[in-house]
């Protein structure tokens, strides 16, 4: 996944996730209740993730299906994020993130464990 996921997009792919295979009249349906989108914003966003190859579309019924995982997602965004504002350092991510985080014992055993077991 080389392009870069916008929030619109990461909604579309959620309701996938959670429902796939799905057609687009549902993902409309779950938009416009949900987000409060109108039919065409739905199908435009679902245009613009077949188009990045994030989802194919099946007839009949238009049917939608996730190409890409939510992890992969989730590094790519994250890889994202740590390059744009962190300058490339994780260290300077996980520090952030801590900075204002109460954490319990339990809480920093179970992220050592993490650590240690790369």
């Amino acid at each position: 996944m080389n392009a870069k996921m916008f929030d619109s997009e990461i909604k579309v792919m959620e309701m996938i996730w959670k429902s796939e295979p799905v057609s687009a009249k549902e993902l409309s349906l779950t938009a416009a209740r949900e987000i409060g989108w109108n039919k065409n914003t739905t199908y435009t966003v679902i245009k613009k993730l077949e188009t990045k190859g994030y989802i194919k579309r099946e007839e009949p019924g238009f049917v939608c299906t996730s190409l890409i995982s939510r992890a992969d997602v989730e590094k790519s965004e994250t890889r994202g994020l740590v390059d744009r504002i962190f300058g490339g350092s994780k260290k300077a991510l996980f520090s952030a993130l801590l900075e204002d985080e109460e954490l319990t014992d339990a809480d920093i055993a179970e992220l050592k464990a993490m650590i240690e077991s790369r």
